[in-house]
């Protein structure tokens, strides 16, 4: 076909495809269709969609391959095959997004989903059964809405970037900022989303119930900040830095639990932008990582981020090679229509070919298979969900759970907390502060709609009546702190218990909005200040994703107690009223490091770096390496009862010979998960209130390359309902690879040496000491980068940027979409 006719036919069938959602899904009729005949539809061959998927593709025509690359893929109406668009988000409950359409009436069938808590709230629980247990949920609700023509069978989550920065603006999408807990953490969540077996990543079945998404692959952690943007930011990342912090989650999720999807990202990490990185995406993601044994495991890019690889990166010299670079470099879908609109050019110049399309759609299109898209409904269990398996009385118990699980108690001075029911009768209640009311707002990003959202004031008002609540909002974060609050002093001085619920919200943090300060802000102090010197009981909640500096409050005498809920979800209001009145206890640990807020003054937000550099002066980042004071560190949470714990090795030897270590992993696959030992747990209650435990253990010593991490997260779990003057128990298991350090070149290896393993966050509650004997062993061979990859620099965001993209974000109907 000759180059003018070809992309006419591209840029009219792209233009009918072009921002618009699809009102409804549905699947290809494979009885009595155009395909009926077709390989595709043998659900015989349910053992190999390869197959199947390729018998598909040799079918379509070079425009209609090309086509079928873009996130809303318009379909072959001649062959029968159904419009299917792959953007479909489920961070924590299917939300709002292209593939994803709610009732309008909210009130009847298919108007609202169960919306759990942010990530950032759930990693707080360190619960991964609780993690599985939604997922599931959100599975289930998925594939229910799927049936219905509302939603595809694939979503694009999890957000599994490790919190870095605490300025970054999505990182209450994620877990938390350690590598290992976001790994525990995605293998349970990628297994309750897709069905997997939760060891091995294999299917459960025939069929994947949804296919999740792990992203932003890699390095990805900066929105705007200080001129700096996400669509040209250039990571320079060590390989050091690379394997032992930013891989170790999205490793866990294409070689441990097999995601079925990968996002590349928008930035470029050491010059190459990643989705055009062959390296990254081939010889890591799918050969070292061993991703390609998952035939149908794709890759997409974000919303518009090939376009990045031309403008601004300035990594291929026109659009069509932009478009074909991150082909071949192996990002099979475009979110946007990029490829639509480029591509045909990039074919007729030969820069691609139908083998390069032809990889891409089979991968496409295997997931398909996988997910029964292409087979009757009546041999699959997934079809057979409906409304009836929507915002269940479980789920609904579950969401609650999650909230509570994640609550931590960060201050409580002479037991101010909690406050029963029955300190509370006959006493009047002051709720205040600009989370009082919230609802949507504990939602946070990416959610779709509630059954229902239950602020801190409505649980208020039904634990104690109406009549006995005062409420008054503010201030919110951008009041100046010349404000009078007249309604506040009046709610306080009428009380006899001041509740405040404060802090950041989606406003100041959230997708392409990074944070300036990290300090409570002047207003809210000053509000707090007042209220403290009342001598009444003050507990302040607070809530958002990202920490603030807290030490104001914690050095105040008069706040009586503190606590930290992140975004709660739709029951957060009275999960948190819940832990403050003592129906529930706290067990919650902090995901991350709260810091100074001058932290920042001496930390800039693309310095990648996450060792200390006294020389410079770099603190280093996270709990692992920043060597000041936090305010409150990685893991910190307290009860309402105390524990003691005892813990030991399972095996009474307390020096390894790594050889021998090594010798005994027959059968073993990858080194690093050899089993090693199990260290078995027991804590004893010894308050006067049940309550979970969360069981975190550290390892500490001087081995393997300078400098040292300070102590580094091995193992959790979470003891449920441990009783007052009973014990619980935890098992927490190690691998050689737990026991490894990460080398200059990225090889991952077991160094001789003294080593240290030590419970919770404060020395001396339970500690194992353990040697390490005989010559360093690599566990794992890092592939190398090739050298002197690098493109022409970035240019400015500005005038031609947003040509043959999602551009604005917005859809046919108007409507704003967030990127991904």
């Amino acid at each position: 076909m000759a180059r003018s006719s070809t992309l006419l036919l591209l840029a009219s069938l792209a233009l009918l495809s072009r921002h618009a959602a699809l009102a409804n899904f549905s699947f290809p009729d494979c009885i009595s269709g155009p395909l009926a005949n077709n390989s595709v539809c043998n659900a015989s061959l349910d053992t190999d969609p390869t197959t199947r998927a390729k018998a598909l593709v040799s079918v379509l025509t070079t425009a209609e391959k090309i086509n079928a690359t873009i996130s809303t893929s318009p379909g072959v109406p001649r062959l029968g095959l159904s419009a299917y668009e792959w953007w479909n988000e489920g961070l924590h409950g299917i939300a709002d997004s292209p593939g994803v359409t709610f009732n309008s009436d909210n009130a009847s069938e298919f108007g609202s989903a169960t919306s759990f808590p942010q990530p950032i709230t759930m990693g707080a629980a360190f619960d991964d059964d609780l993690i599985y247990a939604v997922a599931t949920v959100v599975s289930t609700e998925a594939r229910a809405f799927s049936n219905n023509g509302r939603a595809g069978l694939d979503y694009w989550t999890p957000n599994i970037n490790p919190f870095r920065d605490p300025r970054w603006g999505r990182g209450q999408e994620t877990p938390g900022e350690d590598p290992f807990h976001l790994s525990s953490y995605v293998k349970s969540l990628i297994a309750g989303l897709q069905g997997t077996d939760d060891a091995e990543g294999s299917v459960n079945g025939t069929y994947k119930k949804v296919v999740s998404t792990c992203k932003h692959f890699a390095g990805y952690d900066v929105e705007s900040w200080d001129g700096n943007y996400r669509y040209q930011f250039d990571a320079s990342i060590s390989t050091q830095d690379m394997v032992e912090y930013y891989l170790p989650s999205f490793q866990a999720c294409a070689r441990d639990a097999k995601v079925g999807a990968f996002m590349c990202s928008y930035n470029a990490v050491n010059g190459v932008p990643t989705c055009a990185d062959d390296w990254l995406l081939n010889d890591v993601l799918r050969d070292h990582w061993n991703w390609s044994a998952t035939t149908e495991g794709w890759v997409t890019s974000d919303c518009d981020a090939v376009q990045n690889v031309f403008l601004p990166h300035r990594w291929a010299d026109s659009r069509a090679a932009a478009a074909a670079a991150s082909l071949k470099a192996g990002t099979d879908l475009n979110c946007g229509t990029y490829y639509s609109h480029h591509l045909g050019e990039a074919y007729d110049q030969g820069l691609v070919n139908d083998t390069d399309l032809d990889t891409a759609l089979t991968r496409l299109y295997s997931s398909l298979v996988r997910l029964g898209f292409f087979d009757s409904a009546d041999d699959q269990p997934y079809r057979s969900l409906g409304w009836e398996d929507v915002n269940t009385p479980e789920a609904q118990t579950l969401a609650y759970l999650a909230s509570v699980e994640g609550t931590v108690l960060l201050k409580n001075t002479n037991n101010t907390l909690p406050l029963t029911t029955d300190q509370l009768q006959g006493k009047t209640v002051a709720v205040l502060g600009d989370w009082a009311a919230a609802t949507t707002q504990m939602q946070g990003s990416y959610y779709g709609v509630a059954p229902y959202l239950n602020s801190p004031l409505y649980a208020v008002q039904q634990l104690l009546g109406s009549d006995n609540v005062l409420y008054s909002a503010g201030p919110s974060y951008g009041d100046p702190t010349t404000n009078s609050w007249d309604t506040i002093w009046e709610a306080a001085d009428a009380a006899d218990v001041l509740l405040y619920f404060g802090g950041i919200d989606d406003s100041v943090e959230s997708e392409g909005n990074d944070r300036v300060s990290i300090a409570w802000t002047g207003a809210q102090l000053d509000v707090i200040g007042e209220l403290a010197l009342s001598g009444k009981p003050l507990v302040v909640v607070q809530m958002g994703g990202g920490q603030v500096d807290s030490s104001p409050l914690l050095a105040n005498p008069g706040v009586g107690a503190l606590l930290w809920g992140g975004y709660p979800g739709q029951d957060g209001g009275p999960a948190i009223v819940d832990v403050i009145t003592g129906q529930q206890a706290p067990a919650g640990r902090l995901p991350l490091t709260q810091y100074p807020a001058g932290y920042i003054a001496n930390v800039s937000m693309t310095d990648m770096s996450l060792r200390p550099d006294e020389a410079s002066g770099f603190p280093g980042r996270t709990y692992r390496w920043y060597d000041g004071e936090a305010v409150f560190p990685f893991g910190y949470g307290l009860h309402y009862t105390t524990f003691t714990a005892e813990m030991s090795l399972s095996s009474s030897t307390k020096s390894f010979d790594i050889a021998s270590l090594t010798s005994n992993c027959t059968g073993v696959e990858y080194l690093d998960l050899c089993p090693f030992a199990s260290v078995p747990v027991t804590v004893h209650n010894t308050g006067n209130t049940l309550s979970d435990y969360v069981a975190l253990l550290f390892l500490k010593g001087e081995f393997g390359p300078t400098p040292y991490p300070l102590k580094t997260l091995v193992a959790y779990q979470r003891a449920h309902n441990i009783s007052a003057g009973s014990a619980g128990t935890a098992t927490l298991n190690l691998t050689l690879g737990s026991l490894s350090r990460v080398d200059e070149d990225g090889n991952r290896v077991l160094y001789p040496g003294s080593y240290s393993l030590e419970l919770d966050i404060e020395p001396g509650l339970a500690v194992v000491n353990f040697t390490l004997t005989g010559q360093e062993t690599v566990l794992d061979q890092w592939p190398t980068a090739p050298t002197g990859r690098k493109g022409s620099g970035t240019t400015e965001v500005g005038e031609g940027y947003f040509v043959g993209g999602y551009g604005t974000m917005n859809d046919a109907s108007g409507q704003s979409y967030l990127s991904s």
